[in-house]
């Protein structure tokens, strides 16, 4: 964060129907933070589904616009998507700043984005994502001082009419489908060359940047953040035996993931798509394992690669203090930061890619 720009006093906001969405709850604390914002409180209600004008009932708002009076807040942060007209009825009660799910990710992403190609693609889904709700945002864009929810495309961009938007959506794909052209050629060049695969996978923040640099000595971004890694990175990995595959780092997932980013990183994530073998980076500390590693597999059905064959490793087995969670997961256990089980991983991967020869 650039130190010029102002720390926004944020309040969460979410129904409660479940468990998941206790923990969903708790991943938007952490995504909250990873765009700027300092979490001054959280609301929520227990009801059976949101409501269709205001997300939540009216004594609940009444409720929120008394803590965001008493507590200086600038922004509310809501944990599902909302229509524009339900951004534009709660922004008229409460008269601050409404982010929903959807638009934190995006900026998260337009944080992340480092090529020219993620950037283009975050500006994408940020346009796909604006386009029918310019008029319930038009209260968050025309107010002075950004802040979450305004990064990537400006301010001149999304204040012009929906036909603009539309022309500049469409001259984003052409350039897109360019990029996708030289990657395709990359990639035959490497099918001809019989060089296999090996992508990296898994949950935003597993680890899977560690893992990548730990086995290729490379200096890929790592940060102990949220979406750290937006951009493809392949580098050598040599194997046990002195042959060598291409390792590929990839964006990480999460629940909810945006449609529009997924289609915007399609191009990008196709990548998994052609690879020989995928290594499902899983956090082991996690308290919602189970529910992180549905998520993946979620998005590996989506992009026709849940049928690769896969090696699950579970990562940060150093912070683990009872071993007893070992003893029911099947795959290679490491810890990528304290170079824990990596020759065991690289066996494993050398033996599945083997097999598909």
């Amino acid at each position: 964060m650039s130190t010029m720009e102002q720390v926004e006093r944020a309040v969460l906001v979410g129904v409660i129907g479940s468990d998941r969405d206790e923990e969903s709850m708790e991943e938007l604390k952490d995504l909250a933070e990873t765009a700027g914002a300092y979490v001054v409180g959280v609301v929520t209600q227990r009801r059976k589904g949101i409501d269709s004008a205001h997300y939540i009932g009216k004594g609940k708002l009444e409720e929120l616009k008394a803590f965001i009076e008493a507590n200086q807040v600038d922004v509310v942060i809501v944990n599902d998507e909302l229509s524009g007209s339900q951004i534009k009825n709660i922004e008229d009660i409460l008269g601050v700043k409404i982010v929903d799910r959807t638009c934190l990710i995006l900026d998260i992403f337009a944080r992340r984005a480092r090529t020219k190609e993620s950037k283009m693609q975050v500006e994408l889904a940020q346009l796909k994502y604006r386009l029918p709700r310019l008029v319930g945002l038009g209260g968050q864009l025309s107010r002075l001082g950004g802040g979450i929810g305004t990064r990537g495309p400006g301010e001149t961009k999304l204040e012009t009419d929906r036909r603009h938007i539309q022309n500049r959506i469409k001259a984003i794909e052409k350039k897109l489908v360019k990029i996708e052209r030289h990657r395709n050629l990359y990639r035959q060049r490497r099918a001809k060359n019989m060089v296999p695969v090996v992508s990296i996978v898994g949950y935003t923040n597993a680890g899977k940047s560690t893992l990548f640099n730990a086995l290729t000595k490379a200096e890929s971004y790592v940060e102990d953040k949220l979406f750290a890694t937006l951009d493809t990175s392949a580098r050598k990995l040599i194997l046990p035996s002195g042959t060598h595959a291409v390792l590929v780092d990839t964006v990480g997932f999460i629940r909810d993931l945006p449609h529009d980013l997924v289609e915007g990183f399609k191009s990008t994530l196709e990548e998994v798509k052609y690879s020989d073998l995928l290594l499902h980076v899983i956090d082991i500390t996690s308290p919602d394992i189970d529910e992180k590693i549905r998520v993946v597999e979620k998005v590996l059905s989506e992009l026709d690669a849940i049928d690769i064959p896969r090696i699950d490793v579970f990562n940060k087995i150093d912070l683990i203090e009872d071993s007893s969670i070992v003893n029911n997961k099947q795959g290679i256990f490491i810890s990528a930061k304290a170079g824990i089980g990596l020759d065991a991983l690289k066996e494993a991967v050398e033996r599945e890619l083997a097999e598909k020869r």
